[in-house]
């Protein structure tokens, strides 16, 4: 059994989730206490205005680096810990470009830098090794919640709606299918953004008075992604709503909604039997209108990842101290399912205190 920190920092570039976890690597799983730091507005501005960015940007990096040593700090006093008893630190970063066609993926964060802070062992870059192997990088936690649900019904299907979001089927047999389903909470924080000044479109009152505008639903549907076969990821960045800047704010919003739970829909055609179920994390969960939709379209039981006690907003922090944790025993964490990459492989970096 070993103890990590896991550091997350999602596509909605909100801020970073910190999560203790012990773990043998493999089926005993004990998740621990979590901690939340919000990006400051000014910080959250930079970030945003970096996506996509190729060039070096070693202020931000820092900067970013300094706030998850502050997060790691927060926890190891919320949880009563000193650092002698952490055994390594999982530190995705904040993806800013994520094109795996082109074999790029890009997060933010020093690992170096963040074991000098903290004095525990880090690992970082955790998806560039399956890009490098042809990859898609993408998505990473199936391992952990295959893990965490051991002794459930399935098929079993886990929905994270981040900036983009993901879903992971779980077969009978522990067999992994995991993919981008599209657009998370991304493109509707955005549009509430530009037209409100808000983050997001609160407990989903925008889009519930607004319309869909099913014209514009059908455009943004007949994007190629939709068609593609899995394995398949996204950037964050990959769809345009230009078709929507005639709408209302309102209808935008209603539109938008509709698209992320028509996209999540579509994924079901990839699927080899049913899931008995869909359990929902990342701040997605948090929007009645999105859930609605979701379990419209789904015409199935949709439910919060709290209603099997699980922690939805650590889910992905306490994986990433999983994925730690799996890489310094050289365990593999992406597979031909889930990323794409021929057999199953390890990754990560691991920079020593």
């Amino acid at each position: 059994m070993l103890t990590a920190i896991g550091l997350m920092s999602g596509t909605s570039a909100d801020g970073i989730d910190a999560a203790l976890l012990a773990s043998d690597g493999e089926g005993v799983v004990e998740p621990g206490p979590s901690v939340t730091i919000p990006y400051r507005p000014e910080l959250r501005a930079t970030l945003l205005a970096a996506m996509g960015s190729r060039g070096e940007l070693p202020e931000l990096t820092r900067a970013l680096t300094i706030l998850h040593a502050e997060a790691v700090a927060a926890l190891l006093a919320l949880a009563g810990r000193g650092t002698a008893s952490i055994d390594v630190i999982g530190l995705h970063g904040q993806t800013v470009l994520h094109y795996p066609a082109a074999r790029l993926t890009r997060q933010l964060g020093d690992g170096a830098l963040l074991a000098r802070l903290t004095g525990i062992d880090v690992v970082n870059d955790f998806r560039s090794a399956d890009v490098a192997a042809g990859g898609q990088g993408a998505p990473l936690v199936p391992v952990y919640q295959r893990a965490l649900a051991t002794a459930f019904a399935k098929p079993l299907a886990v929905l994270n709606l981040g900036g983009v979001g993901n879903v992971t089927w779980i077969g009978g047999d522990g067999a992994l299918l995991a993919f981008d389903t599209g657009p998370g909470n991304a493109l509707l924080d955005d549009w509430v953004r530009r037209r409100t000044g808000a983050d997001c479109d609160r407990d989903g009152a925008l889009a519930s008075a607004g319309m869909i505008d099913r014209a514009a639903l059908a455009q943004l549907l007949a994007h190629p992604y939709f068609q593609r076969r899995p394995p398949k990821s996204l950037d964050r960045n990959a769809f345009g709503v230009a078709e929507l800047d005639r709408l209302s704010t309102a209808d935008g919003a209603a539109t938008l909604t509709a698209f992320t739970a028509a996209a999540v829909a579509a994924a079901r055609a990839h699927f080899t039997a049913p899931p008995r179920r869909w359990l929902v994390g990342g701040g997605g969960r948090r929007n009645p209108a999105l859930m609605r939709a979701m379990a419209a379209a789904l015409a199935a039981q949709v439910d919060p990842v709290e209603a099997v006690g699980w922690d939805g907003d650590a889910l992905e922090a306490h994986a990433f101290a999983y994925l730690a944790i799996r890489s310094v025993q050289g365990l593999p964490y992406s597979f031909p399912g889930t990323t794409g990459v021929k057999a199953p492989m390890t990754g990560g970096r691991l920079h020593k205190a």
